[in-house]
């Protein structure tokens, strides 16, 4: 299971957040066979939707991070509910490009340029949904720029994921700091020299457990960490939203589907979960139909 710390400064300035999230990455790996440049994007996007979901309020709550970008690895979508639980996907995962200069995954080479979307769903009418422009596609600077600019709440995001050989994910995670309203200054700029000064977070991982890893972000401030949790990568597919998915196409369609299929097949692009419906059973959801 992938775990999750949430803190808070003891003088309400900001709020913070720690995961480590390697199991969740390997999960997406053995589902989707990602490549490692996109097992890095993905697992990236999957740490910070996982943080960022456990901010929401109600059991019914979701979150979805989504990149459209224009580089190979294509769009890439996750989801996330109030436990921190995930479930994504790339669009392209056996894409393959060239490693920076630094010997570096180019995830953003991956990922392109374009339009970040995070859309919000506390049950009501209508989501709500943010768009900014990607400015890196690097993930955390995207994540970090969108809540600055979009939602005006100064952020610091960090995220990594360490492939090794056979495609396996070897350490994944991530730190998102917020600032609240009214923030010390002082306090504030303690955290961003703290992560300025600090190497990537997975090598903190690699050699800290999540505890101290916060710590040293918040080195010389006063916090107190009020939860621990843990999530995982989990499907929310089901038979039910199948059928749904079906009645959708109407009447007509689904009786033109029965005449010229011995079978439907219905693939979850989350979880890669197969559904088959025989034709009589196609019928069956045709003729219960208006």
């Amino acid at each position: 299971m992938a775990k999750i710390l949430r803190a808070m400064t003891r003088d309400g300035s900001a709020r913070i957040l720690a995961e480590n999230s390697a199991d969740i990455v390997n999960e997406a790996i053995r589902i989707h066979d990602t490549f490692p440049v996109c097992t890095a994007a993905l697992g990236r996007t999957l740490t910070a939707a996982s943080m960022l979901g456990s901010l929401l309020g109600e059991d019914e709550d979701a979150l979805t991070v989504s990149f459209r970008g224009d580089g190979p690895a294509g769009r890439i979508v996750v989801s996330a509910d109030w436990k921190g639980n995930v479930r994504g996907y790339v669009q392209n995962p056996h894409v393959d490009i060239p490693l920076k200069p630094n010997g570096k995954l180019d995830v953003s080479g991956a990922v392109g340029k374009g339009q970040m979307y995070i859309l919000r769903d506390a049950g009501g009418s209508e989501p709500y949904v943010g768009i900014a422009d990607i400015v890196s596609g690097e993930i955390a600077e995207d994540i970090a720029s969108y809540y600055a600019k979009s939602e005006q709440i100064p952020t610091l995001c960090s995220l990594g994921v360490l492939v090794g050989t056979g495609c396996k994910c070897l350490c994944a995670g991530g730190v998102l700091i917020q600032l609240l309203p009214f923030a010390d200054d002082a306090v504030a700029q303690r955290l961003e020299e703290n992560a300025s000064r600090l190497p990537g977070v997975t090598k903190l991982l690699s050699e800290h457990t999540l505890e101290e890893t916060l710590g040293m972000f918040l080195e010389g401030v006063e916090y107190d960490v009020f939860d621990s949790m843990e999530c995982a990568y989990e499907c929310k597919c089901s038979r039910a939203k199948t059928d749904a998915a079906l009645r959708a196409l109407g009447k007509e369609e689904l009786l033109k589907m029965a005449d010229s299929d011995e079978k439907a097949e219905i693939s979850c692009q989350f979880c890669d979960k197969k559904y088959v419906y025989s034709r009589s059973e196609i019928k069956k959801i045709a003729e219960g139909l208006k």
